[in-house]
């Protein structure tokens, strides 16, 4: 067992049983809150488990950090929204998890963050947070497959059906970052779950590095879930085809932009900036997308920005023809479509990719 005290710092210590319990096989395990400090011993790690929008726990949280600026550190989220994460980075949180994580989960990703013991025989496995990940993988894909299910079988869909999807992917990009979304969604054998995935991931991660608010957010997100909804009226023949497509089957492929805006407007409930994203996220600032050949102002930037995921994650997902390609090849190849899609955003993103 490992030297020092790991510090649950909670305002809930009556619910932390098992938590307490599970961290105890780390190393000795002390409960504090704001009224009991300070630890009874050097620390050798913190679980921080309060509002992190209440000014009363915060000021022993941030004695504890004072004291030990390197102690590895991992909290327990009451909310994962914008201001709350902010919050949790200012205090430098090594890991931000919903409050509802399991108990083994938080011990793991604790234990992710510290030295080895002399002789110890590291465990294999992959990227920490990947169980959450896969577990926000499952459901928003879920979300999709019910979406194109119902549009494929009725012409319609259920507008709050997608918002379950949301917060799954939001909390996994910020927990476990865009690569491990990427591991994980590439995993997918249906290509159209695998993109609408793809491209929500990365819309959340350019959402989260550009300051969205959570309106923004959750906008943007929902926008990139139903981006494609219409393809659930394209032939299975052409959209599972194991091969590049030929003219004719091209032609067929290029009516999903317009009818999926057609079963979001016969459905209700989405607002005119999604509805746009499905019809226009095809558009180049040219004039040669489709299927209405905007140019330039007449593209909104919302679209402009799903339209710059959705490119990258056609070139970096998988196919069973080709393997994904390099983030490195893919923004060489948003780079040299100057013109056509918004340089600014551009860059934004290609920086938004590589601190990810």
């Amino acid at each position: 067992m490992r030297a020092g005290i790991v510090v649950l710092y909670t305002d809930q210590p009556g619910r932390r049983g098992e938590l307490l319990r599970v961290l105890g096989d780390i190393a000795p395990c002390t409960v504090l809150n704001a009224a009991a400090m300070p630890p009874p011993g050097p620390c050798l790690a913190l679980v921080a488990d309060v509002d992190l929008l209440q000014p009363s726990p915060l000021i022993g949280l941030r004695t504890l950090i004072a004291a030990a600026p390197a102690l590895p550190r991992v909290f327990l989220m009451r909310s994962m929204g914008a201001r709350s994460l902010s919050a949790a980075r200012g205090l430098g949180a090594g890991l931000c998890l919903p409050v509802d994580t399991p108990a083994e989960t938080v011990a793991e990703a604790l234990l992710a963050q510290l030295p080895p013991v002399p002789g110890e025989v590291p465990k294999p496995g992959g990227r920490v947070g990947t169980p959450l990940v896969v577990q926000a993988a499952d459901k928003a894909g879920a979300v999709i497959a019910d979406l194109l299910d119902a549009a494929r079988a009725s012409g319609s869909v259920d507008a709050a059906l997608v918002d379950d999807g949301l917060e799954p992917i939001l909390g996994a990009i910020g927990q476990g970052g865009l690569n491990a979304w990427l591991d994980t969604v590439r995993a997918y054998d249906d290509a159209t779950y695998q993109h609408c995935l793809l491209v929500a991931g990365l819309a959340a991660t350019f959402a989260i590095d550009l300051g969205f608010s959570d309106a923004d957010r959750h906008q943007l997100v929902r926008a990139a879930l139903v981006h494609d909804v219409g393809k659930a009226k394209i032939p299975l023949e052409i959209l599972n085809k194991a091969g590049p497509l030929d003219v004719a089957e091209r032609a067929v492929m290029r009516e999903h932009p317009a009818l999926g805006h057609r079963i979001l407007v016969q459905a209700g409930g989405f607002d005119d900036a999604v509805l746009k994203v499905v019809r226009h996220h095809h558009e180049l600032l040219d004039g040669s997308g489709y299927p209405d050949g905007l140019v330039g102002d007449a593209i909104d930037d919302i679209v402009r920005l799903i339209t710059v995921c959705d490119v990258y994650a056609a070139l970096v997902e998988r196919r069973p023809y080709r393997a994904p390609m390099s983030a490195a090849a893919a923004m060489a190849i948003l780079h040299g479509m100057d013109g056509k899609l918004d340089r600014a955003l551009v860059r934004a993103f290609e920086r938004s990719v590589a601190g990810s």
